[in-house]
């Protein structure tokens, strides 16, 4: 049995964030002065526990602000900044780039709770339904953690893809908490996964939440 620890970081105050765009491709901006804060406090708190735990490598979604992100925690870690495509957020099809509406967002919402209330073939106008979501987080949880045991990884990704994540992943989750507890700019996912072996297909993998959205080393 293979164990590794995941953290999933989601990435620092992007404009999206204030503007309340979608941002899945066309809409892809740096991080804010606060972002850039955010990002410098959680690298502040990855090295510090670099004695005690070290991190053995650094993935990160292609959006500019997830980068950006990945990009200062190496500067404190030491560790190269590797991409995986399938970190991307949530695939939002015609809501990209468009400008937004509270209608809009209200459709957002409701595709949301009809995921999580089992609905997996609902999806977004041009976009992807809950088992794309699915297949591409399983992927990308893959590649990070292949050929690795025992070893402690981070992945700068975004709300969608890390709560699709979890909840296809961790078979004990408390679906609740993850509702009801908002997944903030540069908050601490961590995630146990379990795999049958080193060399075995993420598809028999399993995962155990140690902690969601945590923030307490932020200042905010």
């Amino acid at each position: 049995m293979a164990t590794n620890t995941l953290y999933l970081v989601r990435h620092g105050e992007n404009l999206a964030n204030i503007t309340r765009e979608f941002s899945y491709k066309k809409v892809d901006y740096p991080l804010t002065e606060k972002g850039v804060r955010q990002a410098e406090q959680t690298a502040r708190y990855f090295a510090a526990m670099h004695a005690d735990r070290p991190i053995d490598a650094l993935y990160t979604s292609p959006l500019k602000r997830a980068v950006q992100t990945a990009e200062i925690f190496a500067a404190q870690t030491g560790h190269p900044v590797t991409v995986i495509e399938e970190l991307r957020e949530i695939n939002c099809g015609d809501f990209d780039g468009a400008p937004p509406t509270e209608a809009m967002w209200q459709h957002h919402d409701e595709i949301l709770l009809a995921w999580r209330n089992g609905d997996h073939d609902t999806r977004f106008p041009g976009g992807e339904d809950f088992h794309e979501l699915r297949a591409r987080a399983r992927s990308a949880l893959g590649q990070a953690t292949a050929g690795r045991d025992g070893q402690s990884i981070v992945l700068v990704a975004h709300g969608g893809i890390v709560g699709a994540a979890l909840a296809d992943i961790c078979p004990e989750l408390d679906h609740d908490l993850v509702w009801r507890v908002p997944n903030r700019n540069c908050a601490i996912t961590e995630l146990e996964l379990h795999a049958p072996g080193v060399d075995a297909g993420i598809d028999a993998a399993w995962g155990m939440l140690k902690r969601w959205a945590a923030c307490d080393h932020l200042d905010e």
